[in-house]
């Protein structure tokens, strides 16, 4: 049995809601972003009655940003209810089962701003953070970094990966962005102070 809450925003323009995953033990997170002229979901799970509809009030919803190929979550159902545009990691397009508006690739500059930055040796090919040069920095990220315990980072368990020993190398491309917020699509995500967090955890021996 799983849970819904409503929007929190996060930062300007930048609203989260969370579906509690029993199984994971972990909040799964989806974003719904107003950035100029669009209106953006990522990665979005499950949402309440009043989280739809604080979208639907303040939508229509132009685009829905996917991560990765097991952040699908109910993004076809809501690409279908708000017929809106959906965009995918190229790397991951084909073991994903949906029909995408459009496959980005890395250094792409997506809808509202964001810039698609692909990590290499991550659980699936097309592992994709976003980051938005707003504010001090937001960065973005799928399955790449998991905010657990609250206030850290963490990686998903070792057998998630073709090569466990090369995950962190991947990770570091994020530290050549400058971003303050690390909003996370598993766990709890750090508002402000982000980037040591994330240096400190990828200095760390695996």
């Amino acid at each position: 049995m799983s849970c819904g809450e409503i929007m929190k925003q996060i930062f300007p323009g930048i609203w989260q809601w969370a579906w509690f995953s029993d199984e994971k033990q972990l909040d799964f997170n989806g974003l719904f972003l107003m950035v100029g002229e669009h209106k953006i979901l990522v990665d979005p799970p499950p949402m309440t009655a009043e989280a739809r509809s604080f979208v639907r009030r303040n939508g229509p919803v132009d685009y829905i940003i996917v991560t990765n190929r097991d952040h699908l979550r109910e993004a076809a159902a809501y690409q279908a209810e708000f017929t809106c545009r959906l965009y995918v990691p190229e790397a991951d397009a084909a073991q994903m089962d949906v029909t995408p508006t459009k496959r980005y690739t890395d250094g792409e500059l997506l809808p509202g701003g964001i810039w698609a930055i692909r990590l290499s040796d991550q659980k699936s090919p097309g592992e994709s953070a976003l980051f938005l040069d707003r504010g001090q920095g937001i960065m973005i990220v799928g399955d790449a970094l998991i905010g657990k315990p609250a206030g850290a980072v963490s990686l998903l368990p070792a057998e998630k990966y073709p090569d466990a020993a090369k995950v962190k190398d991947g990770l570091r491309r994020l530290l050549k962005y400058n971003f303050d917020g690390l909003v996370v699509g598993d766990g709890v995500s750090i508002l402000a102070g982000a980037k040591p967090v994330v240096e400190r955890f990828l200095s760390l021996p695996s």
